[in-house]
């Protein structure tokens, strides 16, 4: 990363990258580059149902840009199809997930606006060395963790139904 007078600069595979379960998020902007206006990050999502669960953000904005693949998206109690060219928000306190339901990666741009959100994905992810790297393994202690510690980032996981 270069930051400079001129702006800041993020060469292909360069930006602080964590696994979140099985997906890798590598932030290109964070808070303290911009302000705290925004951050940007890129996430390769897993095949066969990597992504998040339900959730809702009550101090972001969190936008959406999909590169790769084909992602189902949840935005409230609309489900969309989201292929590479698809552009979605999701305004704080909107109930929203993504999942990949195909058999390939995906890769998606994600910004938040006002920053913040890499703080938290800093917390409770695993600092990934290098982007081919297998992902690691999601410990109950590490679901618990994610779990008990989004509320100090104004964000709620909501329960899925019991199967």
């Amino acid at each position: 990363m270069t930051i400079d007078s001129q702006g800041l600069i993020q060469q292909p595979g360069q930006g602080n990258s964590y696994w979140f379960d099985r997906d890798l998020y590598t932030f290109k902007a964070v808070g303290e580059d911009t302000g705290e206006a925004y951050a940007l990050c890129e996430v390769v999502v897993a095949p066969q149902g990597g992504g998040t669960p339900p959730h809702k953000h009550s101090r972001e904005n969190e936008s959406f840009y999909i590169q790769e693949g084909e992602l189902e998206f949840q935005l409230d109690e609309q489900i969309v199809v989201a292929t590479p060219g698809t552009f979605l928000h999701s305004p704080k306190g909107q109930l929203h997930r993504f999942t990949n339901t195909g058999s390939t990666p995906a890769k998606l741009l994600v910004w938040v606006t006002p920053a913040g959100f890499e703080k938290f994905i800093a917390e409770v992810g695993k600092a990934a060395n290098t982007q081919v790297s297998p992902a690691p393994s999601l410990s109950a202690a590490d679901l618990e963790k994610i779990i008990i510690t989004a509320p100090k980032y104004g964000i709620e996981i909501i329960p899925l139904p019991a199967a």
